[in-house]
């Protein structure tokens, strides 16, 4: 722009983004699949309630909602939920099978006959948490649909048995029960919806146990199922306590696939359908298909992730990467991946196969999330649904850098720096930007390289994003992520601080002008942050983790209820450091302002948690200034747009007083002591 550029203090230049633009490109599209010939997958409306709804992609290209309000589809088993829809072709015509948030029932609805709507299939529960369902999968020849069923049997969040069941298509279990079969007892603690064998003989899926987590250790179970559509004995074929499989599926030759850990790296490998080596040689390890430090899977925080997919040519179509992902088609037999040509640098994990037409989700620095198909045969890729289209000059978006710092010992910290930019502004040239620290949720998580508005939100402002994959943080290998076993509160902590403080040593960020801020996990980090070290000026924590002692004893869902088990320490032998690790019990060291966000139907981390840290910094007689601000209706993680447009003004307000900035018409953000 030459001539036309203006010199401005960073925080005060006028941005095109704002909060409401943010709110509204929030979410993404997710779960694709196949119904018939036809790409579905569900997407985000902010503005509809946060609600989620199916979309359809029609022969003529044009795509179309399927659902209206209030129609939700989303599940809440485990509370993250996962896979919450599945199609197929009966003989009327095509059919969808989906959860509805509100009741959690499972609803079939034909297409072809929208005048019906939805029916139920599954009735509800007045026990605890009620009957929640998850990965479907439609078994037309049998009526019925196969998927995970989460029963609560009590009123506490742990009163819970999960297992997999079969439901009537006819809808005879609406109303009753008994109806449902039960295809295993609910002898493991968590398991994951069967994959069905080409053949139809064999089942195959996950299942793990307190106190371990997904991607600490699961079994791959495998059993015979009968004429009459029952489930034999299952066999553990592979896994255990310190392996962890992320996926299992079938070949199209009927041999098991499954995405292990065993190397260090969740690398797919084959073996025979019974579990055993690829040439059926029972006690023979598997054959490893692609011997790479890159990881072809991840956590499983939602049931029904899929990483890879079997073509009928018999390759695979593999999502893998080491930090970013990509999309490929792996040869098995050869071990070679052809990664698909485009813009995009990050593939979610989520996949479905039709022929050689392979679909998933992708985005990049430039483009939101969109629906992207490719076409094995040509190696083309394309956008089919869910177009990125930019809302503003894509002038104005973050130019984010690849970064690795160094932490303590030397170790290696991955992050992503996105710069203050604005395509009209500078910052006088003698003057060093302020940074937020951004520390993702899990911890088990990954921030990626993608465009995401509410960072653009900041950087056209003049504040600098620095998005921290702290060790604990899966992409980079199972050393990688063990790095915060025991450690949770010290390393992820010391990672942070130690980009913040090299951001500042190198010249990029002003050291007197540093925040952090995250949410859940994230917001774990962020409070032990502002406790621990005094690199930050302020921070940002929404809806947090900060008292270990109450967190991990009822006071949270049943998934991660024994998560502290790993990440502090088993309880019973360092019961104190349940104590020494919590923000609350420190609630006294918190000297910089801090805006805290909670949503009031969190059952993940509920009010609770930060109406004790509250009391406590009362307690003490701490005049720290603060904001508190709570909302009706969200759980955990915020879905409305008017929450979300609030949050991120309130956010702006406080690095505005903390760093002396003057955005131009934010609301000012109250801050009490």
């Amino acid at each position: 722009m030459g001539d036309t550029v203006q010199t401005l203090a960073y925080g005060s230049w006028p941005s095109p983004i704002d909060a409401a633009l943010a709110a509204a490109h929030d979410g993404h599209p997710d779960f694709v699949g196949f119904v018939g010939d036809e790409a579905w997958w569900t997407e985000p409306r902010p503005s509809e309630g946060g609600r989620r709804t199916l979309v359809r992609r029609l022969a003529d290209g044009t795509e179309e909602s399927v659902l209206p309000a209030p129609w939700n589809v989303r599940s809440r088993v485990m509370e993250y939920g996962g896979q919450p829809w599945t199609g197929a072709v009966g003989e009327d015509g095509p059919l969808v099978v989906f959860v509805n948030f509100a009741d959690q029932r499972l609803y079939v609805y034909e297409p072809a006959d929208p005048g019906s709507g939805p029916r139920p299939l599954t009735p509800v529960s007045s026990v605890g948490g009620g009957l929640r369902w998850v990965d479907p999968q439609v078994r037309v020849e049998l009526g019925e649909v196969w998927c995970v069923l989460e029963e609560f049997t009590g009123d506490g969040p742990s009163d819970v048995r999960r297992l997999v069941a079969a439901v009537p298509l006819d809808g005879s279990a609406a109303e009753d029960r008994t109806a449902v079969r039960e295809l295993t007892d609910d002898r493991h603690r968590f398991v994951t919806g069967p994959r069905i064998s080409p053949d139809g003989r064999r089942a195959a899926w996950l299942a793990w146990d307190h106190p371990r987590m997904p991607w600490d250790g699961t079994e791959l179970l495998v059993a015979e199922i009968g004429s009459d559509g029952s489930l034999g004995e299952p066999r553990t074929v592979a896994g255990g306590p310190d392996e962890a499989i992320a996926q299992v599926d079938w070949g199209r030759d009927g041999s098991l696939l499954y995405s292990s850990d065993r190397t260090g790296w969740w690398n797919l490998y084959r073996a025979s359908g019974d579990g055993t080596d690829g040439d059926g040689t029972a006690g023979e390890p598997p054959f490893l298909l692609c011997n790479r430090e890159q990881e072809f899977g991840g956590p499983l925080w939602t049931v029904g992730r899929r990483w890879f997919a079997p073509l009928d040519s018999g390759l695979i179509a593999v999502v893998h990467g080491r930090g970013a992902t990509a999309l490929g088609i792996l040869d098995p037999e050869s071990g070679e991946v052809v990664d698909a040509a485009g813009p995009w640098s990050e593939y979610a994990p989520t996949l479905a196969v039709d022929g050689s037409r392979v679909v998933t989700v992708a985005a990049s620095p430039r483009s939101a999330y969109e629906v992207v198909e490719l076409d094995a045969r040509t190696g083309r890729a394309r956008v089919v649904g869910a177009r990125h289209n930019d809302p503003v000059d894509p002038s104005y978006y973050p130019e984010p850098q690849i970064r690795t710092f160094s932490g303590p010992a030397g170790r290696e910290i991955h992050a992503h720096v996105y710069p203050p930019h604005h395509p009209g502004h500078v910052a006088p040239g003698d003057v060093l930007p302020p940074y937020v620290v951004w520390a993702h949720g899990g911890p088990t998580g990954r921030s990626p390289l993608v465009l995401d508005l509410q960072i653009a939100y900041f950087t056209s402002r003049g504040i600098g994003v620095a998005e921290v994959n702290y060790g604990g943080s899966t992409g980079y290998g199972r050393e990688y992520r063990n790095r915060l076993r025991e450690q949770w509160g010290v390393v992820d902590v010391e990672d942070c601080a130690a980009v913040a403080l090299a951001l500042a040593e190198e010249g990029t960020a002003d050291r007197d002008r540093l925040a952090v801020r995250g949410g859940s996990a994230g917001g774990w980090t962020a409070a032990s942050s502002l406790v621990a070290t005094d690199v930050y000026a302020c921070g940002t924590i929404l809806y947090p983790v900060l008292d270990l002692v109450g967190w991990g004893v009822g006071e949270t869902h049943d998934f991660e209820s024994q998560y502290l088990e790993g990440l502090i320490g088993p309880r019973a032998e360092v019961p104190a450091r349940y104590a020494e690790r919590s923000p609350t019990e420190h609630a006294d060291k918190v000297t910089a302002p801090f805006l805290l966000l909670q949503g009031l139907d969190d059952v993940i981390c509920p009010p609770a948690q930060c109406e004790r840290f509250l009391a406590r910094l009362e307690e003490q007689a701490r005049s720290v200034p603060h904001a508190y601000i709570t909302f009706e209706g969200e759980g955990h993680g915020f879905r409305r747009t008017e929450t979300m447009v609030r949050a991120l003004e309130a956010e702006l307000s406080l690095y505005a007083q903390v760093f002396g900035l003057k955005p131009p018409g934010v609301p000012a953000l109250e801050l009490v002591k």
